[in-house]
């Protein structure tokens, strides 16, 4: 699991949103983008490449989930 310090200092590096955990992934707060990062043994896949781009739907309930009103 991904510290909270490290979550703290995190951000998403195509748009420098904060970011959300959801289970093994990092979710961008940033509306336009959602992109999601993966995380492999506890280590945080911060490459724009290998992320995905969520449905708005499902990046909505999570940002409520976590307080994250869009």
């Amino acid at each position: 699991m991904v510290k909270k310090e490290l979550l703290n200092i995190l951000c998403c590096p195509e748009t420098k949103a904060d970011l959300v955990l959801e289970g093994n992934y990092l979710i961008s707060t940033d509306k336009n983008t959602r992109r999601k990062y993966r995380i492999e043994d506890d280590i945080p896949v911060m490459l724009i490449d290998e992320s995905e781009i969520m449905e708005i739907e499902e990046w909505t309930k999570i940002m409520k989930k976590n307080g994250r009103e869009s």
